[in-house]
């Protein structure tokens, strides 16, 4: 089995528009599979690619113009610096959950295996879905599924599990089942399940304050016409980027100068989002969700 499927492959690398001799950056390396087509373009370019879970290892390919970097990408600066690179001409980032983490039961991103509760992008960290579930309050479990699971019943739900954990430790995902199992939707479980599992996953992994973070920090260090690219998943982190793209920062409301230009450090190189075709979603359903964009620094 792949360890991943490169979404929006073609699109995302023309969205680049990489010099052959410019240096990239892949914020979110996984299987690799956006670095080697980065590569494929690159003569005497380098590449900087980040990911912080060990797994990813395996896929990094013998070829000496890239720097790998086991470091979440939010450190993104700093080795920067510490590799002596001042700027860069393009950066991509794939904010997706990889099938391998999907698909391995053990690292427990999905709710299909009765597994530990974990989630940890980084397995040295040592907080865990389980810490969220035993230890946060009920109103911060609230906050959580209601902001990043944009779940109606979040308090109910978080009610759920905070009685449950006063008579037994949630360990699996059995256990949280069991807990939550009178909050399930008759005819709509998975769908459920799925935003509870994103919201404890973006908490466990802080991956909207990541996210911000990057989108700062790559502004710092992109040169005079390079390019982001972002792909998301999800509203949340889709929300972001485009007010970011838009606006210059994380709201919906635009900052303008005296003479009513908008201030924002990046131009959106693509007005309308860009989605899979349906060859595409029909070749790898996990794409379905996918949204593409594109900005440069003028």
């Amino acid at each position: 089995m792949d360890y991943h499927q490169s979404v929006l492959l073609e699109e995302s690398i023309e969205g680049l528009n990489i010099k052959p001799n410019g240096i990239y950056v892949d914020a979110t390396f996984g299987g690799g599979g956006h670095s080697r087509e980065i590569l494929k373009k690159l003569k005497n370019g380098r590449l900087v690619a980040f990911d912080q879970d060990e797994d990813a290892l395996q896929n990094i390919p013998n070829d000496n113009r890239i720097i790998f970097v086991r470091q979440n990408f939010r450190f993104l600066k700093n080795f920067l610096k510490y590799y002596s690179v001042d700027h860069i001409d393009g950066l991509i980032a794939d904010l997706g959950v990889s099938s391998h983490h999907f698909d391995t039961p053990q690292r427990g991103f999905s709710f299909r295996f009765d597994t530990n509760l974990d989630m940890r992008m980084n397995m040295k960290s040592e907080f865990s879905a389980r810490n969220f579930l035993n230890d946060y309050s009920k109103a911060e479990m609230t906050r959580v599924f209601r902001e990043y699971g944009e779940l109606k019943n979040a308090a109910t739900l978080a009610s759920k599990i905070y009685e449950y954990r006063n008579k037994n430790s949630l360990v699996t995902n059995h256990d949280l089942f069991e807990a939550i199992a009178s909050c399930l939707p008759r005819h709509n479980e998975n769908q459920y399940l799925a935003k509870v599992f994103q919201a404890m996953r973006i908490e466990v992994n802080k991956e909207i304050e990541h996210l911000k973070k990057l989108l700062i920090h790559t502004v710092d260090v992109l040169k005079h016409k390079g390019r982001v690219v972002i792909i998301s998943y999800h509203s949340l982190e889709d929300r972001l980027v485009k007010n970011f793209f838009r606006n210059g920062n994380f709201s919906a409301k635009n900052k303008t100068d005296l003479y009513g230009n908008v201030i924002r450090p990046l131009i959106p190189v693509n007005r309308k989002v860009i989605v899979p075709d349906e060859a595409e979603i029909k070749q790898n359903s996990r794409s379905r969700s996918a949204r593409l964009r594109i900005a440069e620094k003028p």
